[in-house]
């Protein structure tokens, strides 16, 4: 059962940072224009912070330290979300570009929002 766990969070970790990786080669195609940059500069920072803040929690000292970190990471994946359909439907980028993103971040506020609950014994 811990191997499992342990399984669960290492894949889980990877999955953040290799969606991290790829978040970042996204932004790099963005237009050059000011709007794009600066909103990639947003997307850049919330979505950096998913990860930043999961792997901060795994330091945690208390389950209500880990449970904050987990609260950072969601609202970060909720951020990032605004940013990429503000992308999307402002024409900087394509829909089909964003797609991937956007239905990965659902995935991962899923487990981060089923983590809390489950942190806070509400499951």
């Amino acid at each position: 059962m811990q191997n499992d766990k342990a399984k669960l969070k290492t894949d889980f970790k990877k999955r953040l940072y290799s969606f991290t990786l790829l978040l970042v080669e996204f932004i790099d195609t963005l237009p050059k224009d000011n709007v794009s940059f600066r909103i990639g500069d947003q997307l850049l920072r919330s979505g950096t912070s998913i990860i930043a803040n999961y792997v901060e929690g795994q330091a945690a000292s208390s389950k209500k330290d880990f449970t904050k970190f987990f609260n950072i990471s969601l609202k970060s994946t909720n951020e990032s979300k605004l940013w990429l359909a503000l992308l999307r439907d402002s024409g900087r980028a394509t829909p089909d570009s964003v797609k991937w993103f956007l239905d990965e971040l659902n995935e991962i506020g899923n487990i981060f929002g089923s983590s809390i609950l489950t942190l806070k014994g509400k499951k």
